[in-house]
């Protein structure tokens, strides 16, 4: 298990490592990582699709259809060493950031870990993030802890039908977050579901993120990549929905604090943009974490800003804090130019994962 970065010398601040990383290094040490998508409904009558590692996870048939405790028979998986049995077989849950997905640099890189390390692993995207644009009226959020319960209750199941392998979730950027607001919100009841949790990169402080992202090289490069594809799928909601939403506003938006006032926290039912971000922020919560967690952040991160992360003091013993001074926003790179790789991200937060669940470091 590593516990220290450093980055390399031919890639230096926070931007590059942000950048850097996200565009030309190394993903996976392997073949290509392949899924095998599996679609399931919602309480709501909505879906969410759930991307699977081939040859190491199970098919998710073995979850319940509801959580009851009800599991169909789950087809064979095909684990590796050092995990003998289905029935001892780690699954690692990953929880992808704002527009992100199974394709996601970090998660392929997070496939290829856990591929070599015989772990199942399962990528469940946001509504609206799979390719296929959602039926409801919604979409996701930064603190939708009650989504991620039901996700993991549902991965749970397809563990316990498996034999009752461990259940380990990490969430990177904004999937860290609503994570860790879910670990916060379920205190001691969180264990009976996952035996540790990661967050990486977690904006935990959404207003100091929020703003952060709106200013300067941040305005004119990330916001742009984001809100391309964010008001595009909002225009494909309001022609499922006309009159969700106001059309000239989505158009005048220019940063995410306009979209996420007009779009995401009314649809989610928050009075504005201002009470979205306060409440959606996992980092008041992490004193009533009763889970073991890791929180990475790197103080140099574009969207994080450092005086925004939290203290020792500010979080329960059951948090350990990882704050190196480099990193990026889930960046990590390490090796020689060109172009480096990211196996320090996986390999360090996937060790600690195995490690707190009593797997060994």
């Amino acid at each position: 298990m590593k516990a220290a970065y450093h980055a390399p010398f031919w890639l230096p601040g926070g931007q590059l490592q942000t950048i850097g990383p996200a565009l030309w290094a190394r993903r996976v040490a392997g073949p290509p990582i392949r899924y095998r998508r599996e679609r399931w409904d919602t309480p709501d009558g909505d879906f969410v699709d759930v991307d699977w590692l081939d040859n190491a996870a199970p098919a998710a048939a073995a979850a319940t259809e509801t959580a009851t405790g009800q599991a169909a028979k789950a087809a064979p998986g095909n684990p590796r060493k050092p995990y003998a049995s289905r029935s001892s077989q780690p699954l690692l849950v990953l929880f992808h950031g704002l527009e992100g997905s199974s394709r996601s640099h970090y998660a392929e890189a997070l496939a290829d870990w856990a591929r070599a390390q015989g772990v199942a692993l399962a990528v469940p995207h946001f509504r609206g993030c799979s390719g296929t644009i959602n039926r409801a009226p919604r979409a996701y959020h930064c603190g939708d802890f009650a989504e991620i319960g039901w996700l993991l209750q549902r991965f749970h199941f397809a563990q316990q039908a498996r034999g009752g392998g461990p259940l380990l979730a990490v969430g990177v950027s904004l999937g860290g977050n609503a994570l860790l607001r879910w670990a916060g919100e379920a205190g001691a009841e969180a264990a009976r579901t996952v035996q540790a949790v990661a967050a990486v990169c977690a904006p935990l402080d959404m207003a100091a993120s929020g703003h952060a992202i709106g200013r300067g090289f941040n305005r004119q490069v990330y916001t742009r990549m984001f809100l391309r594809t964010m008001k595009a799928k909002a225009r494909a909601k309001l022609a499922q929905y006309p009159g969700l939403f106001d059309a000239r506003r989505l158009a005048a938006a220019r940063d995410l604090y306009e979209f996420d006032d007009l779009f995401t926290a009314p649809l989610h039912g928050f009075a504005g943009v201002d009470d979205y971000w306060r409440r959606g922020s996992a980092k008041p919560y992490l004193g009533a974490v009763r889970v073991p967690a890791l929180v990475l952040n790197a103080r140099n991160d574009p969207f994080v800003p450092a005086d925004s992360l939290p203290r020792v003091d500010e979080v329960s013993r059951h948090v350990t804090l990882w704050q190196p001074a480099h990193g990026g926003h889930v960046g990590f790179a390490e090796g020689r130019w060109p172009p480096g790789d990211v196996h320090w991200l996986p390999e360090a937060v996937g060790g600690w994962l195995l490690a707190a669940a009593g797997l060994g470091a």
